[in-house]
C-alpha cells in the first residue's frame, strides 16, 4: 500500500511516499521514512492524532507534528482579556 509522510515547518515542508506491506502501522511508516523525526511531538493521520500501533490504509497521509508554540489555555486567556478590555471602553 502507498502512504504519504509529511512534515511541515513555517517556511517549508518535506514529503515522502512510502510503499508498505498491507497491515502496516504508524510505527512501521516511521521506521521506513527518511524524513527527520527530531523534534516531532506527535503524529496524525489526515489531521487526527494517532498512536504508533494505529494501522494504516492505502492513501493515508501520516503527518509528523511539531511541538505547540503556545499553550492553548494561555492563548485563550489572553484573547479573553483583550476582548474584555475592548468591551469596557
Amino acid at each position: 500500500m502507498r502512504v504519504q509522510v509529511i512534515r511541515a515547518w513555517p517556511d517549508r515542508f518535506e514529503t515522502e511516499e512510502l510503499a508498505l506491506a498491507a497491515g502496516a502501522t504508524v510505527a512501521d511508516a516511521l521506521a521506513a521514512t527518511r524524513i527527520t523525526q527530531q523534534g516531532v511531538a506527535g503524529v496524525a493521520v489526515h489531521g487526527e492524532r494517532v498512536q504508533a500501533d494505529t494501522p494504516l490504509h492505502e492513501g493515508d497521509r501520516l503527518e509528523l507534528l511539531g511541538p505547540l508554540l503556545a499553550d492553548p489555555k494561555d492563548s485563550r486567556r489572553r484573547r479573553a482579556q483583550a476582548q474584555a478590555g475592548r468591551a469596557a471602553r
